[in-house]
């Protein structure tokens, strides 16, 4: 769907997004109602405020709903399984192990990060999040503390990955958009992402953490186990036996199934892009299929049955272990679509192109104008892809018209990028995921998520704005 001609201006139509998050935020944490029907209820109550024709109402409400499911309810689903998989035979615990082992208990949430900043390369977001959220629940459960000590920097670092650096479809765009080189983007995105990510994740995560109190043990993800466990026929803990855990090696190497496959998307779509691979080749096709995220969490998820479930277990308790881990996400998938139903109602509702145009020359130097259009569009209408091409599209004219370098044209995509990390809310799908994944409360996930996605995109922004003056 498009958006709407506007029927207010932009003012009326920011004051009308104003109210929305703060009857939302009334209804979930003074009231207490639901989160998914308070979600849907302020989706219905914006879409009326803005002006939307009432027939069209439904069918503006399916519109974020259904994108935000389906592109997060399979790879929740799968990642479920095979975090569940991990967990009763032992993968976490001897991954997690492993870690520890080698960068000590102090830095288990450095190794945390570094390990999601790898995995984080070609992996979305919430992909790597819910592959990698059982090994952040063994490390905190072992050690103790808070989870944010040891889930704020991996999720961080999947976040700063995908908002700064290609092949990831954000940052792909916005430098096409605006004619940046794809190859430069990455070799400065990276470092930058990194730095970005170590100061405004790292460092915050540490303060947060003592400041808040987010018990792991209350997750329910699935339960976390120092050692294998043994099914009955409903999926309840049996009796023990001394079964032999995987391998540090097969364990590794059952996450980097998933992570060398969307590579192959990923990847593929980025030299199609730049016209070094053609899109009609039938075998950049078939790659790319393999590479689409559920077809490679549903292979992820196949061999690990063949090679962690089967030898441990008959194929009926393997079921049985996989339909009990589904129970527990389904309010997690249906607050998240929700979430994306309300962002989606804000952006059809053509608050994005109100303030696009009212913002289109401001006076500023076009970095600073490329982070606060991409940031206000981000707390606007919660989309950060949105967000990301929007701004990119806005400046593309001032742009060629100020005949840049690629370098320079680079660090405009990474301020777009800052832009459209800050300030994540709840006209955000991601975080309705972070909030439901990590067992936090709105208010809690507002002055923890929000805060440090807020950090994250301000550094990456100041460096960018240090270079931006040197070359």
């Amino acid at each position: 769907m498009e958006p709407i001609d506007p029927v207010y201006g932009t003012t009326v139509l920011l004051l009308i997004a104003a109210a929305s998050v703060a009857v939302l935020l009334f209804l979930i944490i003074k009231v207490k109602l639901h989160a998914f029907v308070s979600l849907v209820l302020v989706s219905v109550l914006t879409a009326l405020a803005v002006g939307f024709d009432l027939a069209e109402i439904p069918d503006v409400l399916m519109y974020g709903f259904a994108d935000t499911l389906a592109s997060v309810a399979l790879l929740v689903a799968f990642g479920v399984m095979l975090g569940r998989l991990l967990e009763v035979t032992g993968g976490a615990q001897v991954l997690a192990d492993t870690l520890i082992g080698r960068f000590g208990e102090k830095r288990a949430p450095l190794a945390l990060g570094v390990a999601s900043l790898i995995f984080g390369f070609p992996i979305f977001f919430d992909a790597g999040l819910v592959v990698f959220l059982p090994i952040i629940l063994t490390v905190a459960r072992r050690f103790g503390g808070s989870l944010l000590y040891y889930a704020l920097p991996a999720a961080g670092a999947f976040a700063a990955m995908h908002a700064m650096v290609p092949p990831h479809p954000g940052p792909v765009a916005a430098a096409q958009q605006i004619g940046g080189d794809i190859g430069v983007t990455l070799l400065v995105g990276i470092p930058i992402a990194v730095v970005a990510w170590y100061v405004g994740v790292m460092v915050v995560s540490r303060v947060l953490g003592r400041r808040v109190y987010v018990d792991p043990a209350g997750v329910a993800f699935g339960e976390v186990r120092d050692e294998p466990l043994d099914l009955d026929a409903n999926g309840e803990d049996g009796p023990r036996v001394g079964r032999t855990p995987p391998s540090f090696g097969t364990v590794i190497g059952l996450l980097l199934i998933p992570l060398v496959l969307i590579s192959f998307d990923t990847v593929l779509a980025t030299l199609a892009a730049a016209g070094v691979v053609s899109e009609d080749a039938a075998w950049a096709n078939f790659l790319s299929l393999l590479g689409q995220t559920p077809i490679a969490l549903l292979i992820t998820v196949l061999v690990a049955i063949a090679i962690l479930g089967r030898p441990n277990m008959s194929m009926g308790k393997v079921s049985t272990l996989l339909d009990a881990s589904l129970g527990p996400i389904c309010s997690i998938i249906l607050i998240t679509g929700a979430g994306g139903m309300f962002g989606g109602v804000l952006e059809l509702s053509g608050i994005g192109s109100a303030l696009s145009s009212s913002l289109s020359d401001l006076g500023i130097s076009l970095i600073l104008q490329a982070f606060v259009v991409s940031t206000l569009l981000r707390v606007a209408q919660g989309s950060a892809t949105v967000a990301l091409t929007t701004t990119a599209g806005l400046i593309a004219a001032p742009v060629e018209a100020a005949g840049l370098g690629d370098v320079q044209l680079t660090l405009l995509v990474i301020a777009i990028a800052a832009g459209a990390t800050v300030l994540s809310h709840v006209n955000d799908s991601g975080f309705w995921l972070v909030s439901k994944f990590f067992g936090m409360d709105v208010s809690t996930t507002l002055k923890t998520w929000t805060v440090m996605e807020t950090t994250l995109g301000v550094a990456a922004f100041l460096i960018a704005g240090a270079l931006w003056v040197v070359v």
